[in-house]
């Protein structure tokens, strides 16, 4: 039975065969994974993997139909153990009248483990088809062993094209429900489609908005600042917590590496449009004045915080442009992960060498106990020493050699600590 003008718009265009999906060319095109297990009748159990929007329900009752199974939808999110043992007893039901059936677990990585290990004795049964659809990277959020199970097909976000498809096909049905129908600008659709950036739910639901709005306040043609009134700002591209969120910042975070102010910039200013929380992004500033260029620009750090300090000060918008200038400032400075590194293996040389105790000469002595101990004798005060030096000195525990942790690069500032080190050092080697 198909949904009736009630239903919402969204759920009215659900595609009812495989050649009404718009997008997803690489899995459902000619000789593509999805299209060959549909076309052969042979279904396999799966992880389709994407961003909200793109298909992924829709595709597991297409296969469910296609293959004549029972399909069988529990959601993690309000599922539980429960749930998973009423499928299986369905899914037994169904194999004793000879019909196959698949399982579908939307937000499979909400799932725990035990959970998710419910299904593996019943998916190498062959009970069911096991279909799980997540937001998030499977390789992080579903248990080897099911993985192991099933093949991953990673969905992408329906672009531009597909997407001003299913939008003349919004307006169509719009029209063929008795439905009021406004006419929208071209301007106004390529903003709509831009604005839906890639998810074919959200834009059939602000084309609903739109065309209630437009009824309700008696507009007849949709342009572009009628639509930026209709469309709430306040609704964004990425779960502040998925994969799209962590994607950005990588890719803010490897631009600036990378030196590419304006890529860095753009990275920025698209994060602060989607809602991203900026104080969440002047910590990654920091993080990156350390980690990236450290010694070679201290002044990098210190503008960072100073950024971060301007936000908190006044807010957005205003304190935008301090991290703005920020992320510009560190994109263009000189790099060095030298001390990140040097740091690093410090933690790892600890951990294999644990607590040497410290050399008397380095002990501190207060009082006359300790001083009658040798606490601190033997010490050589650096500033009482040529060039402020004591060379040959050692600060190691007894036995232990000074590990080259800290290597300093050529670039920025670091260039002349490095000729700095090099000629300390050469004081420390015994006259030839």
């Amino acid at each position: 039975m198909l949904p009736g003008p009630a239903a919402p718009l969204a759920e009215r265009l659900r595609p009812r065969h495989l050649d009404e999906v718009v997008g997803q060319a690489h899995l459902l095109g000619p000789g593509k994974p999805l299209r060959v297990a549909f076309e052969s009748r042979r279904p396999h159990s799966m992880i389709l993997w994407g961003p909200p929007g793109v298909g992924k329900t829709t595709l597991a009752r297409l296969m469910a139909e296609g293959f004549g199974a029972q399909f069988i939808p529990i959601s993690a999110v309000l599922g539980g153990v429960k749930d998973i043992r009423e499928a299986v007893a369905q899914a037994e039901v169904a194999a004793g009248q000879g019909r196959r059936s698949i399982v579908f677990v939307d937000e499979v990585h909400r799932f725990n483990k035990a959970q998710q290990d419910a299904f593996l004795p019943h998916v190498e049964s062959g009970l069911f088809v096991f279909v799980g659809a997540t937001t998030e990277n499977p390789s992080f959020e579903v248990n080897g062993a099911l993985l192991s199970r099933a093949r991953v097909h990673v969905l992408q976000p329906v672009d531009a094209a597909a997407l001003t498809v299913l939008f003349d096909r919004a307006l169509a049905r719009l029209a063929a429900d008795g439905q009021p129908s406004p006419s929208v600008s071209d301007d106004a659709r390529d903003r709509l489609v831009a604005w839906a950036d890639g998810d074919a739910r959200r834009l059939l639901n602000a084309i609903e908005l739109v065309a209630d709005t437009a009824a309700t306040q008696g507009i007849a043609r949709v342009d572009v600042p009628a639509l930026e009134q209709m469309l709430s700002q306040s609704l964004r591209r990425f779960d502040k917590g998925g994969d799209a969120f962590y994607d950005q910042i990588s890719a803010l975070h490897k631009s600036v590496r990378g030196s590419h102010p304006d890529a860095s910039l753009y990275w920025l200013t698209r994060m602060l449009d989607g809602g991203a929380d900026p104080r969440y992004l002047a910590r990654r500033l920091v993080r990156m004045a350390i980690e990236d260029i450290g010694l070679a620009d201290p002044r990098a750090l210190r503008l960072a915080l100073d950024a971060a300090e301007v936000y908190e000060r006044l807010g957005s918008p205003e304190g935008e442009l301090a991290l703005a200038q920020a992320v510009i400032y560190l994109a263009c400075a000189a790099k060095s992960n030298a001390g990140y590194v040097a740091y690093n293996q410090a933690r790892a040389f600890v951990a294999r060498h644990g607590s040497d105790p410290v050399p008397p000469h380095l002990r501190n002595a207060p009082t006359k106990l300790m001083k009658s101990l040798g606490h601190g004798r033997d010490y050589r005060y650096a500033h009482d020493e040529p060039h402020g030096y004591a060379a040959g000195a050692n600060y190691m525990p007894e036995g232990l050699a000074e590990p080259a942790l800290y290597q300093p690069t050529d670039r920025g500032l670091e260039g002349r600590i490095g000729e700095k080190l090099r000629w300390l050092r050469s004081l420390d080697e015994p006259p030839g």
